[in-house]
């Protein structure tokens, strides 16, 4: 038995945003840290608009058994973006009060992060956990799904690998990452890209042509191009521009989309979401709110939500200039 130092009784816990591979292991991870320090623990199905709705449901220790290693989420996940208008936060945190939560986890990214701090403003204890398989959320070194994503593209790199040395050809992978290059960034290190484009770092399509060129003259037998979907030039576009500029490879396209939200965590995501989830429950009890738990280098710290929702986190560009070198 564990001792809960801040008088909470009773939390509730939701999974927001885009799913992330992990979210399963820290609903886990909060609901049976929350009952070893003898809390009620409530999930509320579709995150904030299933609050609005009031779709709350009692968990225990079984509800979140045989769950560590499913992808996506057991609670599923709604977008709501009218949960920005106070009104609608108000009606939200009267159905908190009306089942006597003390205390909210949220498990998301950042826009789950903005609708915690709003809740926390108007008097609801909140923590927040990291979960985004962008990586794009400031104040932790790594969000729940990340790894998993990566993975899952390496995976298709690989296998896309194989069929381009067979064929002498140039293969596109498109990869998320609206805003953010991370995935596409590692993705393009461990899977040893020849062209890797991200939004940070805008190129032409004269200079992907320029480069994938230089790989057919140096005697590669295939070239890969990872571009993520924000990078500034469509996937479609470099496709047309290669073909119009033939110079030796022929291109095919493969755009992974959702396949990489999905799938089974990754060991470290789901240790990571393991020791987030405990954390959060932590914090709680130990009178911290308005926090994120975060991965600092081997350590889970708390940040301020208020930091982490006005700070940007964007690639290392350090990454990029080491595509370029070892894609000689």
């Amino acid at each position: 038995m564990t001792e809960n130092n801040d008088g909470i009784k009773r939390i509730a816990v939701m999974t927001s945003g885009g799913d992330a591979p992990g979210m399963n292991a820290a609903l886990r991870a909060v609901v049976r840290t929350a009952l070893a320090y003898q809390l009620d623990v409530f999930g509320i199905h579709q995150a904030y608009y299933g609050l609005l709705h009031d779709r709350l449901e009692r968990l225990g220790a079984r509800d979140v058994g045989g769950i560590i290693q499913k992808g996506g989420t057991v609670l599923q996940t709604a977008r709501l973006p009218e949960f920005s208008q106070v009104e609608v936060q108000k009606e939200a945190l009267a159905n908190l009060r009306k089942h006597e939560i003390d205390a909210l986890v949220v498990i998301g990214g950042d826009g789950s992060l903005r609708g915690a701090h709003a809740l926390h403003l108007l008097g609801m204890p909140v923590v927040g956990v990291p979960a985004s398989i962008d990586n794009d959320i400031w104040g932790t070194n790594m969000a729940i799904g990340v790894d998993t994503a990566i993975n899952t593209i390496l995976d298709a790199i690989d296998k896309v690998r194989d069929t381009a040395s067979s064929h002498q050809r140039t293969f596109l992978i498109e990869t998320m990452g609206r805003d953010n290059g991370y995935l596409a960034l590692m993705a393009g290190i461990s899977g040893g890209a020849e062209v890797t484009l991200i939004p940070e770092h805008p190129v032409t399509l004269e200079e992907v042509q320029r480069r994938v060129q230089h790989a057919y003259v140096r005697g590669k037998s295939h070239a890969i191009i990872i571009n993520a979907e924000g990078s500034g030039i469509k996937s479609e576009d470099i496709v047309h521009y290669l073909k119009d500029h033939n110079f030796g490879y022929d291109i095919r396209m493969t755009i992974l989309g959702h396949v990489q939200r999905g799938g089974s965590p990754s060991g470290f995501d789901r240790l990571l979401a393991t020791r987030l989830g405990h954390g959060a429950v932590e914090c709680l009890v130990n009178g911290q709110t308005d926090v994120m738990v975060g991965l600092d280098g081997r350590r889970i710290r708390a940040v301020p939500i208020d930091d982490v929702i006005n700070n940007e986190r964007s690639a290392n560009l350090q990454y990029y200039a080491l595509i370029e070198l070892l894609a000689r």
